[in-house]
C-alpha cells in the first residue's frame, strides 16, 4: 500500500488514540496543543491510508466504528511497545523525559506535592510537570491526565490503583473559638452549642459529616454550618480563620506549622485513616515517566508527617 511520503503515520496513530479517548476533535486538539485542522487532517490521512472509516462524526462527539475500535486496541499496545523500545535504546529508563500531567486535591498539592516537587524535578530534569489542582475528580481520559492522587475509597474499578499511604484526621478549632465554646469531651457534645465549619463534596454537593470512631463504635455528626466550602485548602483556611470546629487531615496542620493556631480535641475518638492512591487508566501504557512519578509519590508519602504518626501509633 503506497503511503504519502509527507504523512506521519506514528503521529496520526497517536492523534487517533487521543481523539478516541477525548471524545471530540476539539478536546483532543486542546490536550495535544495542536490546531484542530491538523488533528482533522491527520485522522483523514490515516483513514485514507487504511481505506476504512475509523470514526463516525457528529456535530458534538465522535464515536468509534467497529473497525476503529479494533484498530484502537492494537494501536494502544503498539505505541506502548514502541515507547519501551525507545526507552531501552535511549536509556530513557534512567533519564525519562516528556510532559507529565497529574491531578491532585488542593490540600495534597499545597502542603505535600508542591513543596517537594523541586526534588522530583532535580532527580528527573527531562520531565515537565503539569499539576491540575482541584478537589473535583479529573476525567483521566477526557483531560489526558497521566495519573491522579486521590484520597478516599476506590470508586472507579476501571482504574489501576497503587496504595501509597494513609492520612490521619484531626478534630480541631482555634483558641479563640474555645474562648466562646466549651471543649467537647464526647462527639455528641457537638450536636448543640457548637459551630461546625463545613465541607461539601464538589461533585455531589453533599455535606461531609464529622466522623468519630472508638472501640468499634462509630458516630457521625452532620454539620449545619454557617460557612461551607468545597475545597480542602479553603476548608483549612476557614478553620484557621475561626469559622468553627471541624476535621482536617493532620498533615495540613503539621506541614504548615499551624499547631499553635488550631487546638486538637476528641483525640481518643479517631476516624479511620484516609487511604491515598495513585490511579491511572488500565488501558493506557504505563510510561517510564509515570512509573518514576508513582514511585516518587509513594516515597514522599512514606516520609510525610501523616504516615509517621500512623506508624508511631502502631
Amino acid at each position: 500500500m503506497a503511503m504519502n511520503p509527507n504523512f506521519n503515520h506514528i503521529q496520526a496513530m497517536r492523534v487517533f488514540v487521543r481523539v478516541v479517548e477525548a471524545g471530540t476533535f476539539t478536546n483532543a486538539a486542546d490536550s495535544l496543543r495542536m490546531p484542530k485542522p491538523t488533528v482533522t487532517k491527520l485522522i483523514q490521512g490515516l483513514e485514507n491510508h487504511l481505506r476504512i472509516r475509523l470514526l463516525n462524526r457528529t456535530t458534538r462527539r465522535v464515536s468509534v466504528t467497529a473497525d476503529g475500535s479494533a484498530y484502537y486496541e492494537r494501536v494502544v499496545r503498539l505505541l506502548g511497545d514502541l515507547e519501551d523500545i525507545e526507552s531501552s535504546v535511549t536509556h530513557a529508563k534512567e533519564n525519562p523525559h516528556g510532559r507529565l500531567r497529574i491531578d491532585a486535591g488542593g490540600a495534597m498539592s499545597y502542603y505535600l506535592i508542591l513543596p517537594a516537587l523541586p526534588e522530583f524535578l532535580e532527580r528527573y530534569p527531562g520531565i515537565d510537570v503539569e499539576l491540575g489542582v482541584s478537589d473535583r475528580p479529573a476525567d483521566l481520559i477526557g483531560d489526558n491526565v497521566d495519573c491522579v492522587i486521590r484520597g478516599g475509597p476506590l470508586l472507579e474499578p476501571s482504574l489501576v490503583a497503587r496504595h501509597i499511604g494513609d492520612m490521619r484526621w484531626l478534630t480541631c478549632a482555634t483558641p479563640g473559638y474555645f474562648l466562646k465554646h466549651p471543649k467537647p469531651t464526647h462527639p455528641t457534645d457537638l450536636q448543640s452549642g457548637h459551630t461546625l465549619a463545613g465541607y461539601f463534596f464538589p461533585r455531589s454537593g453533599r455535606m461531609r459529616p464529622l466522623i468519630f470512631e472508638r472501640g468499634g463504635k462509630r458516630i457521625e455528626i452532620p454539620p449545619s454550618p454557617r460557612v461551607a466550602v468545597n475545597d480542602s485548602g479553603a476548608h483549612f483556611a476557614s478553620l484557621r480563620a475561626g469559622t468553627g470546629l471541624g476535621q482536617l487531615l493532620s498533615f495540613m496542620v503539621s506541614a504548615s506549622e499551624a499547631q499553635a493556631e488550631l487546638v486538637p480535641v476528641l483525640q481518643d475518638w479517631q476516624p479511620a485513616p484516609l487511604p491515598v492512591h495513585v490511579l491511572y487508566p488500565a488501558n493506557r501504557h504505563l510510561s517510564t515517566k509515570v512509573r518514576v512519578f508513582v514511585d516518587w509519590a509513594a516515597e514522599l508519602y512514606s516520609r510525610s508527617p501523616c504516615t509517621r504518626l500512623l506508624s508511631t501509633d502502631a
